[in-house]
């Protein structure tokens, strides 16, 4: 018994003594207090694209014109026997015109940050694509982003986005049926 029990207080100084702390921090995981955000050159940022425009332009032109001109009976022998003769003409005319475009694109997506700018700034790709029922969308984009727009979620919007350039395209039947065809451009083209 004696022995068991001097086995057991040995083991349990041998456990003690062998046992070291560890941390749940390391220093390769940056600050504890620090937000997740991207800040370097393969760190991936989601981009909120909040893209709308309006556009709108009237244009309205109103003319009037007249000419009057006249010319007495013609003077000396050869002109004399010309006429009195008198030209009158009025011209009017108006048009008006106007056009309006709207668009809107909202998307969520994530980018990779490809360089990191001497001043900070983080320059960002990013591709998706999409594939529902045969018809395939893809949206691209590129831009420039400060580290200070990147919210605590690391998320951005594509408002502060500089140099941004984004794209989306779409295929399938249903894109397919919205493009103009061969003989209506021909129409459109001789008409």
């Amino acid at each position: 018994m004696k022995f068991a029990s001097h086995f057991l207080t040995t083991m349990m100084l041998f456990m003690a003594t062998s046992a070291s702390a560890s941390s749940l921090w390391s220093p390769g995981a940056g600050s504890l207090f620090a937000d997740i955000k991207a800040r370097q050159a393969g760190d991936i940022v989601t981009i909120l694209i909040v893209e709308s425009s309006s556009s709108s332009q009237k244009a309205k032109t109103s003319f009037t014109k007249s000419l009057k001109h006249g010319n007495d009976a013609g003077i000396g022998l050869i002109l004399k026997n010309l006429p009195e003769l008198g030209i009158s003409s009025k011209q009017s005319g108006s048009s008006d015109g106007s056009t309006t475009r709207t668009a809107s694109f909202l998307a969520k997506m994530t980018a990779v940050v490809v360089k990191v700018l001497p001043n900070g700034n983080l320059v960002i790709e990013g591709s998706r694509t999409v594939e529902t029922n045969s018809e395939k969308q893809d949206i691209k984009l590129t831009g420039t982003i400060r580290p200070q727009d990147i919210a605590p979620d690391n998320t951005v919007l594509s408002t502060y986005l500089a140099d941004a350039e984004i794209k989306c395209t779409g295929k399938g039947p249903i894109g397919d049926r919205q493009r103009e065809g061969i003989i209506s451009k021909l129409i459109k083209f001789l008409f």
